[in-house]
């Protein structure tokens, strides 16, 4: 199993100041993602993720978001043996500094 590949907190807060488009998901259940998101992230629970792979392009790379980086982190290895590009943000929303929605 290859690794997978990681951004902080702080680059990814830097990249999105700087203009960066990314693709970002954010994994967490309804309930967490109501006390604010990263903007410009797109919600789709874990445990939904299998039933989503039509939103995923495998041309683009996708950072994963989740509380403290673990679930986000397993999504990653799902979506990876699929063939798909992937980042995990490792601190979650735990470490995260940045504005939310």
């Amino acid at each position: 199993m290859d690794p997978i590949e990681t951004i902080t907190t702080d680059v990814l807060e830097k990249k999105l100041a700087a203009g960066e488009k990314l693709e970002l998901v954010d994994v967490r259940e309804d309930e967490e993602v109501e006390h604010g998101m990263i903007p410009g992230a797109k919600h789709i629970r874990m445990m939904t993720i299998p039933e989503n792979l039509e939103y995923f392009d495998k041309d683009k790379e996708y950072i994963f978001i989740c509380r403290s980086g673990n679930r986000s982190s397993n999504v990653c290895y799902y979506l990876q043996d699929q063939g798909y590009k992937v980042r995990n943000m490792v601190g979650g929303m735990l470490e995260w500094r940045g504005t939310t929605e």
